[in-house]
């Protein structure tokens, strides 16, 4: 596996691409229970395929990469992508897991998504692990997954690169008491150093059809969280670090030229941003920037954060 500082692209490959579609590549047909309990009983499907379930189960859609990396952290032993590959391909058969590629004018993505079917599930319950999905998760746009790709990006390279890094919350909920309505984050960083303590909580901003109106309606909830948020609401003792992950960098700008304009963020609270491509460096103490008014040209403009904790 090419490490991630070694990746060399100048466009995230959960952008929005004009026109692209999701694109089926799962297996057609049916496989009985029967079909896969024999092959549990042949030991073609051991704890290995058990743990890739779990992990997709958790994060809900993810590409091979991203559980490939989860497994080396969780020591499991995997010589190689491909030949987790060849694992993935058997649940895929088996249609215990499906997959889906994207495609646009522009050629094939150059990865695969996966996320659960229905025996997948079966077999996490007969272990009694809890498992939510149901037939239309798989119905989600291009849009819904690639944020959650994005924020699995996230979640990994805070993960593998922060050594103040103490755990993380995949879809961690956040309730907006006025309006009475919940919404799922894309991710929470929990970060420990001594004393010090502090959440980060992500929402990841894609562009594509209505992003804009889709964005603000989000931003709202949030808006609602942090101006009525006492001490244990959701869980958080203290407000958690909102910071917005973006495609890239005219894309933070065009996102913080939304939130201003429609103002649908607490003026009290700051916003930080990131994009995908700087989760890619070796460090993350360079990958947040904050917009702010240069004293200079009395101008909005971006500074680099200096998150202490990060280093």
């Amino acid at each position: 596996m090419v490490e991630d500082e070694r990746i060399e692209t100048t466009v995230s490959p959960f952008a929005i691409r004009e026109g692209e579609i999701k694109v089926f590549d799962g297996k057609d047909g049916y496989v009985s229970i029967n079909q896969i309990i024999r092959k549990i009983n042949l030991g073609q499907i051991n704890d290995l395929h058990f743990e890739i379930l779990n992990i997709v189960n958790k994060f809900e859609f993810v590409t091979s990469r991203q559980i490939y990396q989860l497994l080396l952290e969780k020591n499991f032993e995997i010589k190689s992508q491909d030949k987790l590959t060849n694992k993935l391909d058997q649940l895929v058969k088996s249609k215990i897991l499906t997959r889906y590629y994207f495609s646009s004018e522009k050629g094939q993505g150059a990865y695969r998504v996966y996320c659960l079917e229905k025996m997948g599930k079966y077999l996490l319950n007969s272990r009694e692990i809890d498992c939510n999905w149901q037939p239309t998760d798989n119905t989600k746009t291009v849009q819904m997954i690639k944020k959650r790709l994005a924020g699995n990006q996230v979640l990994l390279a805070y993960k593998r690169k922060v050594s103040s890094f103490a755990d993380y919350v995949v879809k961690p909920e956040i309730i907006a008491k006025s309006a009475k309505k919940s919404l799922k984050a894309h991710g929470l960083v929990k970060l420990e150093k001594g004393n010090m303590k502090i959440n980060l909580l992500f929402e990841v901003a894609r562009r594509g059809e209505n992003w804009e109106e889709l964005f603000e309606k989000r931003m709202r909830l949030y808006k609602d969280f942090y101006n009525n948020f006492v001490p244990g609401d959701c869980g958080f003792i203290s407000l958690p670090q909102f910071i917005l992950v973006c495609e890239d960098d005219l894309h933070a700008v065009e996102v913080f030229k939304e939130v201003v304009t429609k103002n649908s963020f607490s003026d009290k609270y700051k916003i930080y941003f990131t994009t995908d491509l700087k989760q890619n460096d070796a460090s993350l103490t360079k990958s947040l920037i904050e917009f702010a008014v240069d004293p200079a040209t009395g101008k909005y403009r971006a500074f680099n954060v200096d998150l202490k904790i990060l280093g």
